[in-house]
């Protein structure tokens, strides 16, 4: 019912037709289809209607489409396993993956698709088409659906909302919702950041002192960086296999990809805490209260460290059903490394040069492990061993990385010069473009305002037009450092989210900034419906 509720993105109109014809200025889509033709008259939905289907796939998509219609309209139609319907879902095996082709006239509904994700989104688009219309001398109410036809199918099969709940536990209640609004949205993929210094947030049986203890931490930082202030209240939670199995299924139904994230080797305070024997510096530590970087890593030199990873990543493959793991790799920090002498002594027995390149050997490793059982690896672009970062205070070894990283990485590109992407497209990476500078949830409106996130393109602009197939598409994060409250998600994450879903889905010619905002206007309606707090854009 949650989901039902969260898809009210409608128009409501008055109107004493029953059999309205629709203009295009009353046509309001987000994301902004690839092609619509208006047509003239409408479909009404009616009680007893059929609906239906050629296979398995489509059979779950339309019987969503029923209890959907039931919950919006009061009206129940009856789904035909085959033969005539008032409301078909047919195969259509020149279409792509994602696309679909919606056929409406007065008389029948016809979904085209290749797939149960484009057989989803063309029920996403018919959803925010449909509108109730009001006869005041009858005392009635009719729900119709413009005649139309629409062709549709994403720029990019990379659709991603990241949370961060490492740093504050938001709960399955909201990161149901949250699907719910990705999915309205013709978002794919559900980055879910789950592991950091900050907090361990799943239960992993064969270890249980990462959720006993690293999932609690005595207190948190509170305004900003170095502050000097704390909330004065401990912070934990975690979610266990049983919940984690029912948070991906919910996505599944969705057309939902989640993409679970274990930091390795650095922000791994909460497991070292947990675990002191998997840390470099021996030494024995609380969950962090303060956020940011952390002295220790692990160490990737240990043999029983590198079972640590790999027991997790066992469990992780049975929880979560994506072939894609994300093993972060970003901001570490060097210095333990180098003051190590039992690290010291593995890299020079391993003729490994520097800390970037021992980072560069570790990742390799876990990503043929990955490949091994039939997943792929994912890191934020640290792990090709460029140096990002000018302002960390600890010694490092400032050296780039001789070693090439595993080809079969996607890179998750989040930080330095855009022509690092570019070198990483060149060499035949695929990639996925997050530039902090333009998708970073957590920055202020101010810094980020809509139209800037509207107006990033995943695809820099001087790439060479062969690499623009390595560019899988983009992903906007939310971390959670500075906003410790679900309300504060919200106002961080919404409108903002609806941009980049149409950056995603929107081709470059079909985008157009205040048609954006005109639909964006019918969308908000839905979520204030729902009490969500969004962003009051100016």
């Amino acid at each position: 019912m949650r989901y039902l509720l969260s898809l009210l993105f409608i128009t409501i109109l008055s109107c004493s037709e029953t059999n309205k014809t629709f203009t295009a200025s009353e046509i309001k889509l987000l994301p902004k289809p690839l092609e619509v033709v208006l047509g003239e008259s409408s479909f009404s939905i009616k009680e007893g209607k059929s609906i239906s289907f050629e296979n398995e796939d489509q059979k779950q998509t339309a019987s969503y489409l029923v209890t959907l219609l039931k919950a919006k309209t009061g009206k129940e139609l009856v789904l035909e396993t085959s033969g005539s319907a008032d409301i078909e879902f047919k195969t259509d095996e020149t279409l792509a993956d994602e696309a679909y082709i919606l056929l409406v006239s007065p008389d029948k509904i016809t979904i085209n698709s290749n797939s149960r994700a484009g057989a989803f989104y063309a029920v996403q688009t018919l959803n925010q088409l449909l509108s109730e219309e009001s006869n005041p001398d009858q005392n009635s109410v009719t729900w119709l659906v413009p005649s139309i036809e629409v062709k549709d199918e994403p720029r990019f099969k990379w659709r991603a909302y990241m949370l961060d709940e490492a740093r504050y536990f938001h709960g399955e209640d909201f990161v149901k919702q949250m699907l719910d609004q990705m999915a309205a949205l013709k978002m794919n993929v559900f980055h879910w950041h789950l592991v950091d210094d900050a907090g361990w947030r799943i239960e992993i049986k064969k270890y249980p002192l990462l959720t006993e203890v690293g999932a609690f931490r005595e207190d948190s930082e509170i305004g900003t960086w170095k502050s000097g202030k704390t909330s004065g209240k401990p912070h934990g939670g975690f979610y266990t296999q049983d919940k984690i199995k029912d948070i991906v299924a919910y996505a599944a139904e969705r057309n939902i990809k989640i993409v679970p994230e274990f930091e390795m080797p650095g922000h791994s305070s909460a497991a070292i805490a947990a675990y002191t024997w998997l840390g470099t510096a021996d030494i024995d530590i609380d969950v962090p209260v303060k956020f940011g970087r952390h002295y220790d890593n692990y160490d990737v030199t240990k043999p029983e460290t590198i079972k640590f990873v790999k027991d997790v990543l066992l469990e992780l493959f049975d929880l979560f059903p994506s072939d894609v793991i994300h093993i972060g790799g970003d901001e570490v920090p060097y210095e333990v490394w180098e003051k190590s002498a039992r690290v010291q002594k593995y890299m020079k027995e391993h003729n490994i040069n520097t800390p970037a390149d021992l980072q560069i050997d570790f990742v390799n490793k876990i990503s043929i492990f990955m490949q091994e059982h039939g997943r792929r690896m994912m890191g934020w672009n640290e792990i090709m061993g460029k140096k990002l970062h000018f302002d960390f205070e600890e010694k490092k070894n400032d050296e780039d990385a001789e070693t090439e990283l595993a080809k079969n990485v996607i890179v998750h590109f989040w930080k330095g010069d855009i022509k690092l992407l570019e070198e990483a497209a060149s060499k035949g990476y695929d990639i996925v473009n997050s530039w902090h500078k333009f998708t970073y949830l957590d920055y202020k409106h101010k810094g980020i305002p809509l139209e800037k996130a509207y107006n990033f393109n995943p695809i820099p602009k001087d790439l060479d037009e062969k690499y623009h197939k390595n560019i899988q598409g983009l992903g906007c994060q939310m971390w959670s450092e500075w906003t410790p409250t679900n309300k504060d998600i919200e106002r961080q994450t919404f409108p903002r989210i609806a941009a980049y879903a149409e950056v995603g889905w929107t081709t470059i010619e079909n985008k157009d900034f205040e048609s954006f905002k005109a639909a964006l206007a019918e969308v908000k309606k839905g979520w204030d419906a729902l009490g969500i707090n969004s962003y009051k854009i100016e």
